[in-house]
């Protein structure tokens, strides 16, 4: 290899490997078959950025490995996405995902949720079949064990009206929940799939790292671009989530906005009204909860980099693991 791939080939390379994994609708030899198969490939066919698979490649390309055994692992990287975010959208009641409706909304949860569960099976049969080495499929197994405990977490704290929350327990939800496979994994996954040791800078830094790309998340959904987010703003709010920008404002609002806030927040969603709603979006927005969550993100990216930036410009491939220094830096920078 003489040139890292531009971004475009390698997620291009990456879709191509996904697609081919899913059935097809014109190979279905039923209706109900081919709905099917256009169920399992709607949310890989709205697209994405790619940026868990594109950072296992490019980590794998850094410590050595090739192009093509690395491709169906990143694709399987991918689904397991996909299929976290058909579950998430309905364990969460979320309307939009990527700028469209969520699954659950055009086809309903049953039919919704036994796609999540088709995905689930391929992303596996997709690594058996690729030769993945038994690491690979151990770290695939703690990334979904670790991701369903910062779901557990954070569901619990919705439905049991938690408001007693701090800091320091939505960076333990949001690490297990988000961080571990936006940053560590793909890490990790491209070193294994190299058949190198993770470096220990990895976990660390990169939990760093993807913590910083959730909050930026939680920012986005209260300030972003609704063209570019391509999920419905505010869309926290109305599902009661315990971001740091709420727990951060509820520590310092009065006696009596807090308990507006947690009112409001009790409420079912489909009850909740609007102007409340709106109300506390904007209150977010005033009282620098939005402001001091940003700048939580862009400490936690720079102490992430500074850790990480000597360990892969060590790489075998230094000019590839620069590469990946820009794409974790995207992590936090964005708009979408």
């Amino acid at each position: 290899m003489t040139a890292p791939l531009s971004h475009a080939q390698v997620r291009e390379a990456i879709q191509q490997h996904l697609l081919a994994a899913l059935p097809r609708p014109d190979a279905a030899h039923r209706p109900e078959l081919a709905e099917y198969a256009r169920m399992l490939r709607d949310y890989p066919e709205r697209g994405g950025k790619m940026l868990r698979g594109m950072l296992l490649v490019y980590t794998g390309l850094a410590y050595g490995a090739e192009l093509q055994p690395l491709l169906p692992i990143a694709a399987a990287l991918e689904l397991f996405q996909n299929w976290a975010l058909i579950h998430d959208d309905i364990e969460d009641g979320s309307d939009e995902r990527r700028g469209k409706p969520a699954l659950h909304k055009l086809y309903g949860v049953p039919l919704a949720l036994n796609a999540g569960d088709a995905l689930h099976a391929l992303q596996w049969a997709l690594l058996v079949r690729s030769d993945a080495p038994q690491q690979v499929l151990l770290e695939f197994a703690r990334l979904v064990e670790r991701t369903a405990q910062g779901q557990h977490l954070e569901m619990t704290w919705m439905e049991r009206q938690r408001f007693d929350l701090q800091e320091a327990d939505y960076l333990e939800m949001v690490g297990h929940k988000a961080a571990y496979y936006t940053a560590v994994a793909p890490l990790r996954l491209g070193a294994l799939a190299a058949a190198v040791e993770p470096p220990e800078a990895f976990e660390e830094a990169g939990m760093k790292l993807g913590i910083g790309f959730q909050i930026v998340d939680d920012v986005l959904n209260l300030e972003g671009d609704p063209i570019k987010y391509g999920k419905e703003i505010a869309g926290d709010l109305w599902e009661g989530k315990r971001t740091l920008i709420l727990l951060r404002f509820l520590q310092t609002a009065g006696a009596e906005e807090r308990q507006r806030a947690e009112d409001l927040l009790r409420i079912p969603r489909e009850q909740k009204p609007a102007q409340e709603v709106g109300w506390l979006h904007q209150r977010l927005l005033q009282s620098g909860a939005v402001a001091y969550a940003q700048q939580t993100a862009e400490r936690l990216l720079a102490e992430g980099l500074a850790a990480l930036k000597p360990v892969l410009l060590e790489a075998p491939r230094r000019t590839v693991g620069g590469v990946v220094l820009e794409l974790l830096q995207s992590l936090v920078r964005r708009e979408a």
